[in-house]
């Protein structure tokens, strides 16, 4: 089988990396001697990509977050699209970071470039008509969650609904035993897994409040042990520095990476708004859900009324009702998380409940995702 020639991809922080890496390889066993270019974390290089700049560049949340990075990101997307053209590169796939990825596919289809977004921005929460505009650039969605697809069906702009990566990768069962045995946790122990985010920004906005929350939580369940994983490299000064700060009494583990352990081996979970709700969905564990950002863009997305979705936690977004606690700004405080943990743990019928209704929800988005998204990305490749 015969290509235009490179594929260019761009993928941000940890979730996008991940994905892009599944992608590559599933192109790879149709057609080994593809080359990717482009921007990327660690997984995607082990991949074969052939690296502009590192995903880390673009891990920024927020209206005003971005804008105080503007100058960088225009730098980056210039440098990106002149690279891409330079390489003779015909197929662009952007991955998530839809900020960055929707702006860059524009410059790129203009210049002659097929283009594809892979995970659909959240056009189903807010700003749904973006996709009318999207449709004169790209030429395919790649959805993970299946809901997705309805919005662009209606504007016209093929969209193909791949399943997720995690269903794939996480077992339906998961087992708490093995993996309390990998943490060297005790088998009666009360796990508390914390999973304050993937960027520096979330860290800082929701560890603090986490830790807190955790000590009110030990009052009541004196077994206790708190797991911590440390998402990437990007964000261990931070965790380690805010939790050296807070001189924390807690049984407090801090482990590199093992996020799935973490979740296997808990009884309940603290986690912040993300990619990380939906894993803690597939592993079948309680939850409450927070979600920090800055006051400006807090009060932009309040009074402008810019989100439009009931729920902004995924899970409650699959299940089309609430399910999980979320909370959002100033209603992230200790007591309301730690009440909110306290309930999951005092409720073993209701756990029960919320185990079953993820299992099916697993189900459902157990595809083989990396392999239904080379698929489409190879017919669109030999399109262009």
């Amino acid at each position: 089988m015969s290509g235009p020639g490179p594929i260019f991809i761009v993928a941000g922080e940890t979730s996008g990396d991940l994905l892009g890496a599944g992608l590559m390889r599933a192109i790879k066993r149709h057609h080994p001697e593809v080359r990717f270019i482009g921007i990327g974390g660690e997984r995607m290089q082990q991949a074969g990509l052939e690296l502009v700049a590192s995903a880390d560049a673009l891990a920024v949340m927020g209206f005003v977050e971005i804008i105080k990075h503007l100058p960088a990101l225009f730098k980056l997307r210039d440098r990106a699209k002149t690279t891409a053209l330079e390489m003779g590169c015909r197929l662009f796939v952007g991955i998530d970071a839809p900020e960055f990825n929707l702006n860059l596919a524009k410059q790129l289809n203009r210049a002659g470039v097929r283009c594809i977004q892979y995970v659909s921005p959240q056009v189903w929460a807010w700003r749904p008509k973006r996709v009318y505009g999207m449709k004169r650039f790209l030429a395919h969605i790649l959805c993970l969650l299946p809901f997705e697809t309805d919005l662009y069906a209606k504007a016209g702009l093929p969209a193909t609904f791949v399943g997720h990566p995690a269903a794939d990768r996480l077992p339906l069962v998961a087992d708490r035993d093995e993996a309390r045995v990998n943490l060297g946790i005790s088998p009666q122990a009360t796990v508390l897994a914390l999973l304050p985010g993937s960027r520096r920004q979330e860290v800082h906005q929701l560890l603090l409040a986490f830790i807190n929350a955790a000590e009110l939580l030990q009052q009541q369940f004196s077994d206790l042990t708190v797991v911590l994983p440390i998402a990437n490299a990007h964000v261990r000064e931070s965790i380690e520095r805010i939790v050296a700060a807070a001189h924390t009494r807690l049984n407090l583990l801090v482990v590199e990476g093992k996020s799935a352990d973490a979740l296997a081996a808990s009884n309940v979970v603290l986690v912040a708004s993300g990619t990380a709700t939906l894993e803690t969905l597939l592993s079948k564990r309680p939850m409450v859900v927070a979600y920090r950002t800055s006051a400006v863009t807090a009060w932009l997305l309040r009074t402008l009324r810019l989100m439009k979705a009931p729920f902004f936690a995924q899970p409650n977004l699959l299940a089309g009702r609430l399910v999980v606690e979320e909370w959002f700004q100033e209603q992230v405080t200790p007591e309301r998380l730690a009440a909110g943990l306290t309930y999951w743990l005092t409720h073993p019928e209701a756990v029960a409940e919320l185990e079953a209704l993820f299992t099916q929800i697993h189900r459902s988005l157990k595809k083989d995702a990396s392999e239904q998204a080379a698929v489409v990305v190879l017919d669109e490749w030999q399109k262009s």
